[in-house]
């Protein structure tokens, strides 16, 4: 790219961003568990926005009780990623990322409609972006025997 142009970066391309913290569950048949909120198409991770002034470790693990009713305890923290958004268009979606495990099984909670496993190799589940480019991977480099 010449002339002083250069390629615009992906988050240029978006006027609103939108943070959370979001949490890789993993059962011993090496599904993921998703959920799908009130109102939306797309499955997702556990977890949800950065309330004022909260760390991103902090909000996984409340986000967990509130969303799923359970104690996580962080096994890893992956980093921080930029995708697109599942629901909210012209967004970018900046995420903490957690490898949790958990205390109890899962239940629906608060604002989730919907939870279940998945294989990390399911075509069928409308899954947010979050979840097939930054997490399905890693948890097959990573979890998978």
């Amino acid at each position: 790219m010449g002339n002083g142009a250069r390629k615009a970066d992906f988050s240029e391309k978006y006027m609103k961003v939108i943070t959370v913290a979001a949490g890789i569950v993993v059962n011993e048949q090496q599904q993921m568990l998703v959920v799908r909120k009130r109102n939306t198409a797309c499955f997702m991770q556990v977890g949800g926005k950065l309330e004022l002034n909260e760390p991103p470790e902090q909000t996984i693990l409340r986000e967990i009780e509130e969303e799923i009713g359970c104690t996580a305890t962080i096994q890893h923290y992956l980093g921080r990623f930029e995708t697109r958004t599942a629901n909210e268009p012209d967004h970018l979606l900046v995420s903490y990322v957690y490898h949790v495990t958990l205390d109890r099984a899962p239940a629906v909670q608060a604002e989730i409609a919907e939870m279940k496993w998945v294989d990390l190799d399911d075509a069928e589940t409308a899954l947010a972006p979050l979840t097939t480019e930054v997490v399905i991977p890693w948890c097959k480099a990573n979890l998978t025997a």
